[in-house]
């Protein structure tokens, strides 16, 4: 088995202005560090396909894709919302970032890949049913998971959210839904101020204080993550995979370092394979803006994906 990667160069030509820190070097300082340290040879690559609307109404409501849609412009800058903006290839670049985990999904349930990575730009963890908010148009974590339950029967998910912004989009689709783990770590108090507090016994919440570390990540790993896991034995792991808890990362301030990326993903694989999920695992690309930084923890990230995926390594 092998790890998938899944891109396409319109997620490069979204772009929000000079001085929208969710710019196109992020996805560029990825793959230009996976081809140049050599991970890039071990992956299966794909493009992404546009997710369809019968993909995107399992999540958003009818008249929110027609509104993006309205919004979309041929030429500049529109707002879709007070930190997101729309350019001529946004539209494109969102639907192919929905549609990645569609690929992704298909790919490991015909076995062409055990686990994938979704290089998804824009993300996602943010985008509410009806609301574009926090750099994110369309939920795409949320559209692969409906698509498992959908098209595949996978009844029990997780999803685990470690980017440093709390994955309120998430919490508004999942919140109740007792077949769907939501386990998510954010600084806190910060953006985006609401969602922090779990009000239902599917929701796991991990609030931290601004400037703990890899220690404090650890202990909740042990204390509350992996049992969780293990009581509700999923078929399948969903990450949104932020990398803004990073202590180089200028929109936060956590103290995690590249190796406590590396630790975590490695943890969430050997549960994924010790468990029901039998090694199945997509991550998507949420946050993360030092691209350094960035690159340093996707490539550490990615190469606990293939060890997991190809034994050999």
């Amino acid at each position: 088995m092998t790890t998938g990667f899944i891109h396409h160069p319109a997620s490069l030509l979204h772009d929000m202005g000079d001085d929208h820190p969710e710019s196109p070097a992020r996805l560029q300082a990825i793959l230009d560090r996976l081809k140049s340290s050599g991970v890039w040879q071990k992956l299966d690559v794909y493009l992404a396909p546009m997710a369809e609307d019968r993909h995107l109404l399992t999540v958003h409501l009818p008249r929110y894709l027609e509104q993006v849609r309205r919004l979309a412009p041929k030429h500049g800058l529109v707002h879709a919302g007070p930190d997101t903006l729309m350019g001529p290839h946004s539209l494109e670049a969102a639907l192919r970032s929905a549609g990645s985990g569609i690929q992704a999904v298909d790919g490991i349930m015909t076995h062409l890949y055990q686990n994938a990575f979704c290089a998804t730009r824009p993300p996602g963890h943010h985008a509410e049913p009806g609301t574009t908010m926090g750099f994110c148009f369309f939920h795409n974590v949320a559209v692969a998971a409906r698509y498992l339950q959908r098209e595949y029967g996978v009844r029990r998910l997780a999803i685990i959210d470690f980017d440093v912004h709390q994955g309120n989009g998430t919490a508004e689709v999942f919140r109740g839904d007792p077949d769907v783990l939501f386990i998510s770590s954010f600084q806190h108090p910060f953006y985006p101020h609401s969602h922090w507090q779990a009000d239902r016994s599917n929701l796991l919440y991990s609030p931290l204080p601004a400037y703990s570390g890899g220690e404090l990540l650890r202990q909740i790993w042990t204390d509350d993550w992996q049992p969780a896991l293990r009581e509700h034995s999923p078929e399948f792991i969903l990450l949104s995979a932020g990398f803004d808890a990073h202590r180089e990362d200028p929109l936060a301030e956590l103290e995690w370092t590249t190796d406590d990326y590396r630790w975590l993903t490695r943890e969430i694989m050997t549960e994924a394979q010790t468990g029901g999920a039998r090694g199945r695992v997509i991550s998507f690309l949420e946050g993360g803006y030092n691209t350094h930084a960035l690159a340093d923890s996707v490539q550490a990230h990615i190469e606990e994906l293939v060890v997991a995926g190809h034994p050999e390594y």
